[in-house]
């Protein structure tokens, strides 16, 4: 008797357990958060082809390509560090469907935004892949270079190359002439984050060509309209876009 009261009690139990587990499975604590990416010269949204524009030097120059990929991104508030082990994405800005991408994170309230503008070194020795990482996309050198962290190529009555090309691959993973970029964005005062239970949240960025050319180093298309190894020149023109990136707005 006592054998048998023994086994009814450890099949409640084991009955119970599994409801338990069952609800931890389908009960969820998280939100999803969309981030835009809005590209801009001066404020204004870029027109690949079609849109003039002027740097801070007076030089003229048209868009034809303009790309970067973010990756490691994180969002940091209260609760710390909500990070996605190994994302990677490239912005393209002549495919609409690369300008946002949505992460699942915990709920709460985050105040900022963290990510790394490049790719890695790990990635860019780690062979063929596929994805925002494939070589097809063009933005892969050699396995010694790595990859482009950006591109931007277009055209300028100021350079001296054919056809007036202009062309930035800003890539570099080694040394002193690394172009990786750890970029941290704070919210706006009184902007916030509010991640709930299984609604969407939405950060818009603006990324301003226009960073491009001035501080801390002056890049005039005169002297330098062609960057395309890493080097010296690359490390300068990345000190300037990382600061292309702000917060244009938080909608919870």
């Amino acid at each position: 008797m006592n054998k048998i009261f023994l086994l009814l009690t450890l099949y409640f139990l084991a009955l119970l357990n599994t409801q338990s587990h069952s609800q931890k499975i389908t009960t969820s604590n998280t939100g999803t958060v969309k981030i835009t990416f809005i590209n801009t010269v001066k404020g204004q949204p870029l027109a690949l082809n079609t849109g003039s524009y002027t740097n801070p030097f007076g030089e003229a120059y048209t868009v034809s390509k303009f790309k970067y990929y973010i990756s490691h991104v994180s969002m940091a508030g209260a609760k710390g560090d909500v990070n996605e082990v190994e994302n990677y994405y490239l912005v393209d800005e002549s495919k609409p469907e690369t300008l946002h991408f949505s992460l699942t994170i915990n709920a709460g309230n985050y105040n900022r935004l963290n990510f790394l503008l490049g790719v890695d070194s790990l990635h860019n020795v780690s062979g063929a892949q596929s994805g925002a990482l494939d070589p097809l996309n063009d933005m892969f050198w050699t396995w010694n270079n790595g990859y482009i962290m950006a591109k931007l190529e277009g055209r300028s009555p100021q350079s001296k190359l054919v056809n007036n090309k202009l062309e930035f691959h800003i890539g570099g993973f080694m040394g002193e002439n690394n172009v990786l970029k750890n970029i941290t964005l704070h919210f706006p005062p009184g902007k916030f984050l509010n991640i709930q239970p299984g609604k969407t949240s939405e950060i818009m960025i603006e990324a301003d060509i226009d960073t491009w050319w001035q501080q801390p180093n002056d890049i005039k298309i005169a002297e330098h309209a062609v960057c395309s190894s890493p080097g010296q020149l690359a490390k300068k023109i990345a000190d300037n876009y990382s600061k292309m990136f702000s917060i244009k707005d938080v909608v919870n």
